[in-house]
């Protein structure tokens, strides 16, 4: 380990730029080969300048789960935001319609009750605004079920003056149980085809269907099984972790943030303790892949239990981690792991460049 990364206070949360800067431009030069553009969810970094690394990159523009996310971007100059949440409730209502007049704002209905509120809420304020039905992918959480039942919902909300029916999102969620590149790329086309078929129900009942939106970060590294659609929306990409190792996606060496931890303790030959838990790290596990992260240079070590505060870290043989010892932890879900921290640590090939802030971090309002 550098120098300068030993300088850090632990725990701390480092995110390698060098790295982003290649995952971000693979992940535009995949969809750019498969004619789809690429609109990333931010909800991963929840960082305004990454968001603009990412447009600035030639991104369409972003996705975020929240409003409070979609504030902070806007904040940020980010000019084109589609919000992948139905939005409930005169308060967000409100503050969708705010942010309308700010930037470029979309946003999904799934039920006629939300499509509703969201065309009243307009209407009355003499604006219309752009709408995806959303498609359930198997995770039964939120969409409607494509084909015929997605064209019913879609006439039933036909005529609602406050918005503007454009197209269709899909989300795969189950792709997340994949062992390997085939069964992904057999997710993948699952929700290509489900896509397209819906919308051509669609299109032949006199709706436009512009926006065909879907792909994760998993679906979104086989950009060819989704031709056919208009745009993908990758998350995590832009940082990896051990998920995607977990299903041979990458490598270590493509996942660009880490968590620095300090060893403080070795209560016997096979274990040590390091000075990061649940606060700083994730509890959440891999579906094939045993502990809690993948200590870099230490394959061999398991991280086999979090507190809070603490991790436990053991191997079969002697461990070679001693007391003082700092290590970079690739986790299990990066996603997570950028909420709980109020700034991370930017390096380049090594160097330290500076801090960036999570300026959107607790905003899931």
């Amino acid at each position: 380990m550098n120098r300068e990364l030993e300088k850090l206070p632990t725990p701390a949360v480092v995110i390698h730029m060098d790295i982003v800067e290649k995952n971000v431009s693979d992940m535009l030069e995949g969809a750019c080969r498969a004619g789809l553009k690429h609109r990333p969810h931010i909800k991963t970094h929840r960082s305004g300048y990454l968001a603009g690394l990412q447009v600035e990159a030639g991104c369409s523009g972003i996705t975020a789960a929240k409003l409070g996310e979609a504030e902070v971007m806007a904040e940020a100059g980010i000019q084109d935001i589609f919000i992948a949440y139905p939005l409930i409730g005169e308060d967000k209502l409100q503050r969708l319609l705010d942010l309308s007049g700010k930037v470029k704002v979309s946003t999904l209905v799934n039920s006629a009750v939300g499509a509703g509120q969201l065309s009243d809420f307009f209407e009355k304020a003499h604006k219309r605004v752009d709408v995806l039905i959303e498609i359930d992918g198997g995770l039964n959480r939120g969409g409607v079920k494509p084909g015929k039942a997605a064209l019913e919902f879609a006439r039933s909300i036909r005529e609602l003056a406050g918005i503007r029916i454009v197209g269709l999102m899909y989300y795969g969620g189950l792709v997340y149980n994949s062992r390997n590149i085939e069964e992904i790329r057999q997710y993948a086309r699952e929700e290509r085809d489900t896509l397209l078929q819906t919308a051509k129900l669609l299109e032949e009942d006199g709706f436009r269907m512009e926006v065909l939106s879907a792909g994760s970060s998993f679906t979104g590294k086989v950009p060819e099984e989704l031709r056919g659609i208009t745009e993908i929306r990758s998350g995590h990409y832009i940082f990896n972790d051990c998920g995607q190792i977990d299903a041979g996606l990458v490598k270590p060496d493509d996942c660009a943030l880490r968590v620095l931890a300090t060893v403080v303790s070795k209560p016997d030959e096979h274990v040590v303790i390091a000075d990061v838990g649940t606060k700083s790290l994730t509890g959440d596990v891999c579906h094939y892949r045993k502990g809690y992260g993948w200590i870099c240079g230490y394959p061999e070590v398991e991280i086999y239990a979090l507190n809070e505060e603490h991790a436990f870290l053991r191997c079969e043989a002697e461990n070679p981690l001693q007391i003082g010892d700092k290590i970079e932890i690739i986790p299990n879900h990066a996603c997570v792991v950028t909420n709980l921290v109020d700034r991370v640590y930017g390096f380049y090939n090594g160097k330290f460049r500076g801090t960036i802030e999570i300026d959107a971090r607790g905003r899931s309002e």
